[in-house]
């Protein structure tokens, strides 16, 4: 009979699990944030307003998020895993009903002033969720058809909602989480190469359900040159931003292309882009070591669990991490067509700042109870 703590210790108190918090990488994350928040005010020509205030404040809010969520026991956040999916799944499906519409795409709910972008919310509903399911399974069962046709819905269900909006950027990410969980979960490789090979054949296929503009970027991105003033003029600026930084770049507010507003989307999408502009190679690099250093630490906090469940959590909110940074960055540089996704921490953004601090609780959730142990038996913990 396995216990969550030795039968002579009483669970620890609200203060001592704090003292628990790995406050290093909370330090990190603040180090990062608060380059994103000058980023913000560089952007806006040295001034608070409209963005800079407002991102810290919402780096305060997710801090308080961050520090609630990492001291609630990881059991709880096992036994809410269904309802946070469920309730996601069904914000999606309001997305298509009564969403708001911005910048040609469908994405947002709007409750009185607030702007919530549920896809954002399913990352990690869809992390907690899968990470619960496979929690109950042995390595064996994953790879039995039926106990995998369950996994594969809960994959791709929300990502095609979230394709439909249109965000292929997100949707990616969705099934990027997703295949990595099942694959580091102990899937067998029997169903995950030819699984590859028969994603690599319905591209053809997959090219004619693309919107206009979908299409537009691809190809774009086959050949920049030709619509350089039209639909390569985002991804153009972005090469001119980070290749005009040098190996030092231009100075902090000193940007050209994001304060004379040639770089499109600079406090968003392409903020990394007037990173590299202003501090140049150097500074681009610095960010993306201080990136990896946050991620070598959420691998460890995966590998220090105790229970299966703590690890996968831990793994897929790394994982999720990780594909923020690759994709925006390889976007910004030209390596992958252009789609919609911020770069964490640093990019201008609610829902976003909120559901990374969120992630991030999680993390320091199973840092904090990674003694915690939790049968691996389906249903033993609802």
């Amino acid at each position: 009979m396995t216990h969550s703590y030795a039968p002579s210790r009483r669970p620890p108190s609200w203060f001592e699990k704090f003292l628990r918090v790995n406050w290093g990488l909370v330090l990190l994350i603040a180090v990062i944030a608060s380059i994103g928040c000058a980023m913000q005010y560089s952007m806006a020509g040295g001034h608070f307003y409209p963005w800079a205030a407002p991102q810290m404040e919402r780096f305060c809010i997710g801090l308080l998020i961050l520090m609630a969520v990492s001291l609630v026991d990881i059991r709880v956040w096992m036994t809410l895993a269904y309802p946070a999916y469920a309730i996601s799944f069904l914000l999606l499906i309001a997305v298509e009903m009564v969403g708001h519409v911005g910048l040609g795409a469908q994405r947002w709910i709007e409750i009185g002033p607030i702007q919530i972008q549920p896809s954002e919310l399913m990352k990690i509903s869809l992390v907690l969720a899968l990470a619960r399911y496979l929690h109950g399974l042995g390595v064996e069962d994953i790879s039995k058809p039926h106990r995998l046709l369950v996994a594969l819905v809960m994959i791709v269900a929300p990502a095609a909602l979230v394709l439909k909006e249109p965000n292929l950027g997100t949707a990616t990410i969705l099934l990027a989480d997703g295949v990595s969980l099942l694959f580091l979960a102990g899937l067998s490789w029997w169903w995950i190469l030819p699984s590859f090979a028969g994603l690599v054949a319905t591209v053809p296929v997959a090219w004619h359900f693309l919107h206009d503009y979908q299409k537009r970027r691809v190809l774009t991105f086959l050949n920049p040159q030709s619509d350089a003033l039209g639909a390569g003029w985002n991804i153009g600026q972005a090469e001119i931003a980070i290749g005009s930084g040098g190996m030092d770049g231009k100075g902090f507010v000193q940007g050209t292309q994001s304060r004379l507003n040639f770089l499109p989307e600079k406090n968003t999408d392409f903020a990394f882009s007037a990173l590299g502009e202003e501090f140049g190679f150097m500074g681009s690099v610095a960010l993306l070591v201080l990136f990896a250093i946050v991620m070598f630490l959420g691998m460890r906090i995966a590998m220090a669990s105790r229970s299966q469940f703590g690890r996968l959590v831990a793994i897929g909110v790394t994982l999720n991490f990780f594909f923020y940074i690759m994709i925006n960055a390889a976007m910004v540089m030209g390596l992958i067509p252009v789609v919609g996704i911020p770069m964490p921490l640093i990019s201008y953004g609610g829902t976003a700042m909120l559901t990374v601090m969120f992630g991030f609780g999680l993390l320091m959730s199973v840092h904090v109870h990674r003694q915690v142990e939790i049968p691996r038996k389906p249903g033993a913990i609802l």
